[in-house]
């Protein structure tokens, strides 16, 4: 069966349209089938053939994502049911789900016809809205979930952890990241980095009036519980799925049992990454 990779291309940003024709016609000359997937403004590139319908993810060995850390967000949706890898290709500002910078397009063909890259198996949370003690509708992030206030007014919630009464605050929200999200909203927040292989989730209040307001890394196999004791707030998934939460509602959050895939080029350790994203001061570093 002919090879075949997808293309997602943030259709806001030229580069990436650019990006993806030139990328598409080298794979394409190396008898590698590609296709791009429809964005959601219906938007095409000329000269890919656009994915039918009726084609499954699983027939792809990759998806190449080509723009910023929301673009690879959306994108791990298609994928989350299946155990095809995302690669993504930075054309944000500090992106961390990306693998590599749009200046290294070049490398992207022979690198994929070689299958020269690895798979990281990345965690993904889930959740449950609860309302009068049924769930109303579930979800799931590979970031992060957060839960905020709608109005200048602080919201005040109950937060549990496996079945047990832990503290109540007044805060302006809540957030649960996975090891994936602790460099994005939950660290401009204060949250610790969290390396990706870290099995855990990390819990973080924000701005909350209280003792007792750290950031918290919890157990992957435990149940945290938070309960919306103000009038309403907003839910928000990996920042683009949301839905309101009214008085009383409850979501539970835990592990779940689905990963996404990321691909990634070369070896450099994480460590490297927060270097090279954040610019990190390592010079006089004596090392190798």
């Amino acid at each position: 069966m002919k090879r075949q990779v997808l293309l997602v291309v943030n259709p806001t940003r030229e580069e990436a349209r650019s990006g993806a024709l030139s990328l598409a016609t080298q794979l394409q000359a190396r008898d590698i089938a590609v296709f791009q997937a429809l964005s959601t403004e219906g938007e095409q590139i000329a000269g890919i053939p656009v994915r039918e319908s009726s084609t499954s993810i699983k027939d792809f060995e990759l998806v190449i994502v080509l723009g910023g850390d929301g673009t690879i967000l959306r994108s791990a949706e298609m994928v989350r049911s299946s155990d095809v890898p995302l690669l993504g290709v930075n054309l944000g500002h500090v992106g961390f789900l990306a693998e590599i910078e749009k200046n290294s397009l070049g490398e992207i063909a022979d690198q994929v016809v070689a299958k020269n890259f690895t798979v990281e198996s990345r965690m993904v949370l889930s959740f449950a809205h609860h309302r009068g003690g049924k769930v109303i509708s579930t979800g799931w992030a590979l970031n992060d979930l957060v839960i905020e206030k709608q109005t200048p007014r602080m919201i005040e919630v109950f937060l549990e952890i496996d079945g047990r009464p832990l503290s109540k605050w007044g805060c302006d929200g809540v957030l649960c990241a996975t090891p994936t999200g602790s460099t994005a909203y939950a660290f401009s927040a204060g949250g610790p980095v969290v390396w990706p292989e870290v099995a855990a989730l990390v819990l973080l209040p924000l701005s909350a009036h209280a003792l007792f307001a750290k950031p918290m890394v919890v157990s992957p196999n435990s149940k945290i519980q938070i309960t919306l004791l103000s009038e309403e707030a907003l839910l928000t998934a990996d920042g683009f799925r949301s839905e309101e939460i009214k008085s009383g509602d409850a979501i539970s959050i835990t592990k779940d049992h689905e990963t996404v895939n990321l691909a990634r080029l070369g070896s450099a350790p994480f460590a490297d990454r927060l270097v090279a994203k954040f610019k990190l001061p390592v010079e006089g570093w004596r090392g190798e």
